[in-house]
């Protein structure tokens, strides 16, 4: 009989010969796409980042040497056929990934190229990063990953009008707050947040927060160290425990588990006002102004952080997510020299960092504090920056900041409680197991 895993493999591997087959288009026509020894460079669907990414590889490609084309997926199926082509000849040269341990397992396997030597001959280019950035792409001492997007904390989104008719004036900033609103949204027959349950990763923030808020910020460092008992540690269980809380409240509404991120559907119920909110990174202003631009425009979409836990060890300034997504060579890639060419003359160039900004990314640089006061998206980018900024520390998405073998048990375990099947003992118990 085949296992779980089997066929979730199988499953990717239908949804990415799909995405390959309907995203093929979307990239620019070149050597690459027709056999003919140019690059490839896989990232992830995102309309208006992708744009500015599409315009990169056009100006690349107006120079000499081989063109770029970009191939584009969506989250799953990336994970998934990456994995796959990564040791193949059929390898990106250009792939996409999310820095810490997700890109240390590439290096450890011999698949990522070392950058290091092109960031010293370009110092201008390597003093441009943030350094707390650039370190996440950094795997011992040497630079696999170069910062290729904003950074990405994760904060609640939420519609103004649906919590002005609920009565609610401001976002809450402790938790007993954050109940209070949420009891208040659901007596107004309104689903208080947005959850795209079938997806575990978009679950998988609420733990991470309230990890950090109720324990400080050594106890994922432990688990990330592997210390026996640190998933069944005292702050896990109550954080899993606060999170029961808050499916039985109702919070999540009684169909998220067959909710999806990447057709859109928790999007949909925030910005239709059926729901009041969502968790998400900071990617959700560009993909709520790609897939809703009459919501975002009406200036309807407010922001807020985490609440503060009464009485938890964490500091309420830090935050957790993405430092940022990264881009990295393929070791095996046929023209690594091009390929990195293609990074160190795009990733800090001012066209780049301009086209982030407009589509509301704040690019992973120094000093944009005045670049990032203008245009449309000035307010949630100073919000963004200020709050990277301010933060005493920016805790890496469990998921890519943990083995893939570990990282998947987690998420399939927490998706276990979140559908009520397994208790935060138990889940702390798996994950003890798991990580042995």
């Amino acid at each position: 009989m085949p296992t779980w895993s089997t066929m979730r493999t199988a499953l990717a591997a239908a949804a990415v010969a799909l995405t390959v087959t309907a995203t093929a288009a979307c990239g620019t026509a070149g050597p690459a796409g027709a056999g003919g020894g140019g690059l490839t460079l896989w990232t992830l669907k995102n309309e208006g980042i992708n744009d500015v990414q599409q315009a990169a590889a056009d100006s690349f490609n107006a120079g000499e040497g081989p063109d770029i084309a970009l191939r584009i997926y969506v989250n799953d199926p990336y994970k998934a056929a990456l994995q796959t082509a990564i040791g193949s000849p059929n390898a990106p040269d250009v792939f996409y990934n999310w820095g810490g341990g997700n890109l240390k397992g590439y290096v450890d396997a011999g698949q990522a190229a070392d950058l290091s030597a092109a960031l010293d001959a370009n110092p201008a280019v390597k003093d441009a990063f943030l350094p707390s950035v650039l370190d996440v792409g950094t795997i011992d001492g040497k630079v696999y990953g170069i910062p290729m997007q904003g950074v990405q904390p994760v904060s609640f989104f939420y519609n103004k009008d649906v919590l002005s008719t609920a009565g609610i004036g401001t976002f809450p900033t402790t938790w007993q707050g954050f109940l209070e609103m949420v009891d208040k949204l659901k007596a107004a027959g309104v689903q208080p947040i947005a959850l795209a349950g079938s997806q575990p990763w978009t679950e998988l923030m609420y733990l991470e927060y309230l990890l950090e808020r109720n324990g400080g910020p050594g106890k994922f460092q432990a688990i990330v160290n592997g210390t026996p008992g640190a998933w069944s540690d005292a702050a896990v269980v109550t954080s899993l425990r606060q999170i029961k809380d808050l499916i039985d409240r109702g919070a999540f509404g009684s169909n998220f588990s067959a909710v999806n991120y990447d057709n859109q559907g928790s999007q949909a119920l925030l910005t239709s006002g059926r729901a009041a909110m969502e968790l998400m990174g900071s990617w959700e202003v560009t993909s709520l102004n790609d897939n809703f631009p009459d919501f975002v425009k009406a200036g309807k979409l407010g922001w807020a952080d985490f609440p503060a836990v009464e009485g938890g060890a964490g500091d309420p300034k830090v935050i957790v997510g993405n430092p940022s997504n990264f881009y990295s060579v393929a070791a095996s890639s046929s023209n690594v020299a091009a390929a990195t060419k293609f990074l160190i003359d795009n990733m800090t160039s001012p066209a780049y960092v301009k086209g982030m900004i407009d589509v509301g990314q704040v690019p992973a640089i120094k000093g944009l504090d005045q670049q990032i006061a203008t245009g449309e998206f000035a307010d949630y980018n100073q919000y963004v920056y200020k709050m990277v900024q301010d933060a005493p520390s920016f805790t890496q998405s469990w998921d890519q900041a943990l083995p893939a073998d570990v990282s998947q048990a987690m998420l399939t375990n927490l998706s276990q409680v979140f559908l009520g099947s397994m208790t935060p003992e138990q889940f702390g118990q798996a994950m003890d197991a798991a990580a042995q």
